[in-house]
């Protein structure tokens, strides 16, 4: 039987983290009534697995909370699904002859201590979920045979330690170099950028050696024939702009790791994985995603390319204009990196996740923001370091290294 486990000392880490989160939404606490409704909402979706329900509590709560940065989408998310995972390996491996640690409950765990870190105020949602969950005065399904105690009490305690990790992870810490002066060069009126902008530059990676590991060559030179068919492209879009382009521009324009998130989460659901196996595709996924944002901030503040709609103020827009370099495509960077790990998992969907990542590129050209050699390298950098971090992912139930 499960029994109350109070929450284990990480104050430290979650004052850093929550500075971390100040772009999300400062909103007051959750009333008694928003906590209902979104207990209800989350317990619902526990049947599909405790990560993956755990999951989309976060989305949830990304939402509710309008963290609409996709840089603090995908930190929340990456040290939640690395937490889960860890938390999962830890409890299979505590297992001995008289008693079993729930993986799921170690899951449970490890999302509200981590969770919580991000949400402070949003701490009695979490912990009525949790009880939600695992009620203390019976069992779930094969959670029977399992003490939910002992996972959860293991899922607090790894849930800890990645917060700490977190804690010391260099976001939003070092300013890019200063930005070129000159023709093709792309400028802002907050210089240097804005935290909001530069927040994952520095910062440091999961799996990668450096951001610049993977560092795309130069953007074709501004004023060469190669540039100039690349800009006449956008600007011939923004002329002829139909409402099917516009309708794609926006539909992806706020699709960033929340929404890819889901899309692995829905893949795990239908293929009915374990715990262990769900909880290490959500991590590996976000992880790599994390990364390759990382290379792609690198790449923005090592080329400082200019957008099209600085190149050409003809140009006009389907969606709001970013406000960091043009060269390369964050959109293309997270899609194809999601897209890499889940089409090893999942190979039959290859075809659909290549879909995605095709249209998300697409739709940036189709909004005026970006040019198709932003796509392309986006892609690509996304691609390789998903293939780094496949290469150099954990086997054999081992949790990642916090070092």
């Amino acid at each position: 039987m499960r029994r109350r486990i109070k929450s284990l000392p990480f104050a430290a880490g979650i004052v850093l983290l929550a500075t971390a989160c100040a772009e999300t939404s400062t909103e007051p606490a959750a009333t008694h009534q928003m906590i209902e409704d979104r207990q209800v909402s989350a317990s619902r979706s526990m049947e599909a697995g405790s990560s993956v329900a755990w999951n989309r509590t976060a989305q949830q709560l990304i939402a509710d909370r309008l963290v609409t940065a996709v840089h603090l989408q995908s930190r929340l998310l990456s040290y939640l699904s690395l937490a889960q995972y860890n938390a999962v390996a830890a409890a299979e491996r505590a297992n001995d002859r008289h008693r079993r640690a729930s993986p799921a409950a170690a899951a449970g765990g490890a999302s509200v201590a981590v969770l919580t870190s991000f949400f402070p105020a949003d701490a009695a949602f979490l912990e009525a979920t949790l009880d939600a969950q695992f009620p203390a005065d019976g069992h779930r399904g094969n959670a029977k045979h399992e003490d939910l105690a002992w996972g959860e009490e293991i899922g607090r305690a790894v849930g800890a330690d990645v917060v700490a990790y977190a804690a010391a992870d260099n976001f939003n810490v070092l300013i890019p170099p200063p930005a070129p002066i000159g023709p093709g060069y792309w400028t802002s009126s907050a210089n240097p950028p804005a935290p909001s902008v530069r927040s994952l530059y520095g910062t440091r990676p999961f799996f990668l050696r450096s951001g610049e590991q993977f560092r795309p060559p130069p953007p074709p030179a501004f004023g060469s024939p190669e540039f100039l068919a690349a800009l006449a492209e956008v600007r011939a879009i923004s002329d002829t702009r139909t409402a099917e382009q516009v309708a794609q521009a926006q539909l992806w324009a706020p699709r960033g790791p929340a929404f890819m998130n889901e899309v692995a989460a829905e893949l795990i659901e239908s293929r009915g994985r374990s715990e262990r196996r769900a909880a290490h595709i959500l991590a590996l996924a976000n992880m790599a995603a994390f990364d390759a944002q990382i290379g792609c901030l690198d790449a923005k503040f090592a080329y400082w390319f200019v957008r099209p709609t600085k190149a050409d103020p003809a140009i006009t827009l389907a969606i709001p204009l970013p406000n960091h370099p043009s060269y390369i495509s964050g959109h293309s960077c997270i899609t194809a990196s999601f897209a890499a790990v889940l089409s090893r998992a999942f190979p039959r969907e290859t075809a659909r996740l290549d879909e995605m990542v095709e249209a998300a590129g697409l739709s940036r050209i189709y909004g005026g923001l970006h040019y198709r050699f932003d796509i392309t390298a986006g892609q690509t950098l996304g691609s390789r370091v998903a293939g780094w971090a496949i290469r150099h992912d954990v086997r054999w139930r081992k949790p990642f290294p916090l070092d």
